[in-house]
């Protein structure tokens, strides 16, 4: 992976970190509408992707191929109960796992990110997906892991305009 890109995903994990401890834990905790994840809930949604991806990255380089079991993201998110843990604690989580994943992106092997895989389920698995039909790589799947990452922190961390309008 080149050096910007890792620079900007730790800067990106970094400062989500440092302006998500600036929420109270009842503002973490607070839905936005019903049906829609708090602030905590999309957290720990991020921390579920963490663990998944992280595992589906270090098997990429052993195997193949680029296909890995999904899961649930919704009963994940229950089953966990983001919502009734300590919120400085579910930041450190992200952070500190996200900073893991910038590791194992960085010493990646060159080769296994770069091998074009045409057996995949990125038409199911990414958040931006891939064809079943068009070969794809480790890389595409880790840029977009950090694509998603980056789509669910703008929805905990709305611009500053928009808090002080609330």
């Amino acid at each position: 992976m080149d050096d910007a890109f890792l620079d900007d995903f730790r800067q990106t994990i970094d400062r989500a970190a440092e302006r998500l401890l600036g929420y109270s834990d009842s503002e973490a905790s607070r839905h936005p509408a019903p049906g829609q994840w708090s602030r905590k809930e999309i957290i720990g949604h991020l921390i579920d992707s963490a663990c998944n991806n992280h595992g589906r990255f270090v098997r990429a380089q052993l195997q193949d191929d680029l296909v890995f079991p999904g899961y649930d993201q919704d009963a994940w998110v229950r089953v966990e109960r983001y919502q009734d843990r300590p919120w400085n604690e579910l930041v450190v989580l992200f952070q500190s796992y996200n900073r893991h994943i910038v590791n194992v992106m960085a010493t990646a092997d060159a080769e296994e990110l770069t091998r074009p895989r045409a057996r995949h389920n990125l038409d199911e698995l990414a958040w931006q997906t891939v064809s079943a039909a068009q070969p794809t790589t480790l890389e595409y799947f880790m840029r977009d892991y950090v694509e998603h990452l980056k789509h669910h922190l703008r929805q905990a961390l709305p611009n500053e305009d928009e808090r002080r309008a609330r």
